[in-house]
């Protein structure tokens, strides 16, 4: 990762640097491209796909560049907006193995019938705004109960494509159609073509989806027209592109082995039509580069290999012999190597109420491995219509809305195959500047990626007009919600700029500082300090792109089911509001032990989270072995091997991080600690985000005892200025109730979903997860949706019922 790293960073600099027009042909300038400026993707795994006000979304972000896990960017945006485009929230999350995780609260008094979100990293700021992540998830309002008769638009419009991008007098082209509503919804409709003389020539046929293809030659002298009417028995007229007098086609068909190419000129054609080349690339690199000859005919024909290349997008561009495009034209292949091997092997299944169900997940594949895992009840199932497929392959290289693009993922049949063809042609895509290239002119970078986290970073102003022989330096402490304290120490350059990159926090912080050895210079200048992260504001606006209407969906069974979680929830929470304030003190949890001493010796990233706790005070066995053995055999999944000579750790094929009071640390520094000195042990399950790296391995912090019971002194120090700084945003934990024990009040239990698990990582040495959970007090079949990405950018995605 690394070495990617530094390549790309190197092929900026030679962008930035410029580079001679002349010298570079234009398949060097597009390694230049596929090296410096790589394409990001996202991918979003949402627990479900339809919720109701008052819920969490829960979801997993997955980032790509160039078919494999980006290294290119660490940090994450999320923005969250209403129907009317007007933004609730931002938020920012850290990337651990190209991936992040996060949640939102739908607002309990939420009226819109969907949410509007955009995700994006800086660095794909860079690229056409249209190549963002954008997606709309339905909200079970009661606007969104509207029928869908008064609700669909019934303006219908219909566009013409034809292949290659244009029509030439006398030579033979295929042109595709599609007809869709205001939102990009597709419409049937039926109609004919004909010249300007109202001849039928010939008629229109929907395969699929509102579209369809028909042929045409054009002749000289004449016009034609689409006359056609829609499902709504509108009528409507859409003409076609004017034919040019001169020039070439181009006609792609595919089988499993080869794309068949077809090339076309006009015997008017000028010289540069008589040699042509064929360039063959993808995700900006060249795979192919074919010289056509055309001297002596009009009609030329090539084979290109298909059946060795990666699953994606192929983008065809002819040129003619002064390197001028003359056509384009995308196909897809499906070699299915974007794909590897995984299984979701059922273990326990009882579907009674609050039973406890246990599923394996099991990989075959030695490379590392990133899941992602749903549980929900599959009474409320709406079909996906975007994947962790359809989204890295499809989606994310097409301009424009492509309805259900799902669906071109569940089989190989030649009937899907061809109407896939049919949205290559009838969708923008990614493009070269070619005029650009030629040139060898670079991409204009107004952001550089983001190969670092979160830092501490900002501009003294007024430091130019201090006079001192001493550099500057700024001295911080930084202060969390929970007391937890950090120092540090930023130099201040001579125009004013300062930067600590070694900064990770969530949520807020308080911010003191002063200049090292003069604290006289914080009355002479001013000091902004920042967080080195992009920020919008809550009331930002956007347009809304064009997209499914989610908010138009019929009283389908999946509704029935929503409002009926709905009104279920809503019984709780009128039950609970009329509870006496004699019920509330009943049964309300009071804070048991663990948890007084997580609040006590825990702060930052290591209070709360995902792990097991030891309070060594009340174990009396403790002080009688070192603490290697004392965790031997009470974690699952951590081995220790050797306790209490030469120990070592291993978890999940990687070595926990060790941590001593907060302060990282390693095994023979804890190994010599006097248990009768310890109080508290905390072990977090991998992944621990605390760790420099990630932490893949987990973690284990060990506090040592306190004089008292007394939290830490207020850090606040006299004659340093104040502020406060915002870092990652802060994200819930899922819970998942135990009933192993019954509980001590009984409360309904109407979780739509069951389980839900961001980060599951898998390799060579512990291949499978066991996953354990209980099901609530109503569902009867739930539906396993799994999702992930390997280490070398192959994909999964597993959909189980359980009934």
């Amino acid at each position: 990762m690394k070495k990617t790293v530094n390549r790309i960073l190197f092929s900026l600099l030679l962008m930035i640097a410029g580079v001679e027009a002349g010298a570079q042909a234009i398949d060097s300038m597009m390694a230049v491209y596929a090296q410096g400026f790589p394409k990001e993707k996202i991918h979003i795994h949402f627990d479900k796909q339809l919720y109701n006000p008052d819920e969490t979304i829960w979801y997993k972000v997955y980032l790509m560049a160039a078919n494999e896990p980006s290294p290119l960017s660490k940090n994450m945006y999320v923005e969250w907006y209403d129907t009317t485009g007007k933004m609730i929230k931002q938020t920012v999350a850290p990337l651990y193995l190209s991936s992040a995780k996060g949640s939102f609260d739908i607002p309990a008094d939420y009226k819109g019938s969907f949410i509007h979100l955009k995700a994006f990293t800086r660095w794909m700021l860079n690229d056409d705004t249209a190549f963002l992540y954008e997606r709309d998830l339905a909200i079970n309002t009661a606007s969104a109960s509207a029928s869908p008769k008064k609700t669909i638009p019934r303006t219908t419009s219909v566009g013409v494509f034809p292949e290659g991008g244009s029509l030439v007098m006398g030579l033979n082209s295929r042109i595709a159609f599609k007809a869709v509503n205001p939102y990009g919804l597709p419409v049937l409709i039926k109609g004919v073509l004909v010249n300007d003389k109202k001849e039928v020539i010939d008629s229109l046929r929907v395969k699929h989806d509102g579209m369809g293809m028909f042929n045409l030659q054009p002749l000289p002298g004449e016009k034609y027209q689409l006359n056609w009417t829609d499902e709504f028995g509108a009528k409507g007229i859409t003409p076609l592109p004017e034919a040019k007098l001169q020039g070439t086609a181009m006609n792609i068909r595919t089988t499993n082995e080869k794309a068949v190419v077809v090339i076309q000129r006009t015997a008017n054609a000028d010289e540069s039509f008589k040699q042509m080349h064929l360039l063959i690339h993808m995700n900006q690199e060249l795979l192919y580069k074919v010289s056509i000859r055309m001297q002596e005919r009009l009609i030329q024909r090539a084979e290109i290999p298909i059946d060795e290349l990666p699953t994606g997008i192929v983008q065809f561009t002819l040129f003619n012999n002064d390197w001028i495009p003359l056509a384009e034209r995308v196909i897809f292949v499906n070699n299915h190597f974007h794909e590897f091997n995984a299984k979701l092997n059922p273990i326990t299944v009882d579907l009674d109420k609050r039973k406890k169900n246990v599923f394996e997940i099991v990989v075959s594949d030695t490379t590392v491995a990133n899941f992602s895992v749903a549980v929900t009840d599959a009474g409320v199932i709406s079909p996906d219509q975007h994947t962790i497929f359809s989204d890295f392959l499809i989606s994310n290289d097409l301009k424009g809305y492509v309805h259900n693009p799902a669906y071109y993922f569940i089989s190989d049949a030649d009937s899907i195959t061809a109407n896939l063809d049919l949205v290559m042609m009838t969708n923008g895509w990614r493009k070269f500047d070619w005029d650009k290239i030629k040139a060898g002119e670079a991409p204009r970078l107004k952001y550089l990626p983001e190969t670092s986290y979160m830092s501490l970073k900002g501009t003294v102003f007024g430091a130019k007009n201090i006079s001192t022989n001493d550099p500057l330096q700024l001295n911080f402490i930084l202060v969390g919600k929970d007391s937890s304290k950090t120092i540090l120490f930023a130099p201040v350059d001579k125009e004013g700029n300062f930067e600590d990159p070694g900064v990770f926090f969530y949520d807020t912080v308080r911010v003191m500082y002063n200049f090292n050895a003069n604290n006289k210079l914080s009355a002479q200048t001013q000091v902004k300090i920042e967080n080195g992260l992009l920020r919008k504001e809550p009331g930002t606006t956007t347009l809304l792109g064009k997209g499914q209407p989610m908010y138009i969906w019929s009283d389908s069974i999946s509704r029935l089911r929503m409002n009926y979680f709905l009104s279920e929830q809503e019984k709780l929470r009128r039950s609970m509001a009329s509870a006496t304030l004699q019920e509330v003190i009943v049964k309300t949890k009071l804070k048991n032990p663990l948890q007084i001493m997580d609040e006590k010796y825990a702060s930052g990233l290591f209070s709360g989270g995902d792990g097991y706790s030891f309070d060594l005070t009340e174990d009396r066995l403790a002080a009688a072995v070192d603490l290697f053995t004392y965790l031997q055999g009470r974690v699952p999944g951590l081995q220790i091997s050797n306790a209490g000579s030469q120990p070592s750790l291993s978890w999940r094929g990687a070595t926990p991080d060790l941590f001593l009071n907060e302060m990282r640390s390693d095994i023979s520094a804890v190994q010599t600690l006097n248990m009768l000195d310890v109080a508290y042990i905390k072990v977090f399950r991998p992944p621990f985000f605390g760790s420099f790296g990630g932490g893949s391995g987990g973690a284990i912090a060990i506090y040592t005892k306190k004089g008292g019971d007394a939290r830490r002194a207020s850090p606040d120090s006299k004659g340093m200025d104040k502020t406060v700084l915002g870092g990652y945003s802060r994200f819930r934990e899922f819970y998942s109730p135990s009933y192993e024990k019954p509980p001590a009040s009984f409360e309904a239990d109407v979780r739509n979903t069951l389980y839900w698990n961001p980060y599951i990582i898998t390799n060579k040495k512990t291949p499978r997860f066991r996953v354990d959970f209980y099901n609530n007090d109503i569902s009867k079949k739930l539906q396993i949706v799994l999702e992930g990405m390997n280490q070398d950018g192959k994909l999964i995605r597993i959909v189980k019922l359980l009934e």
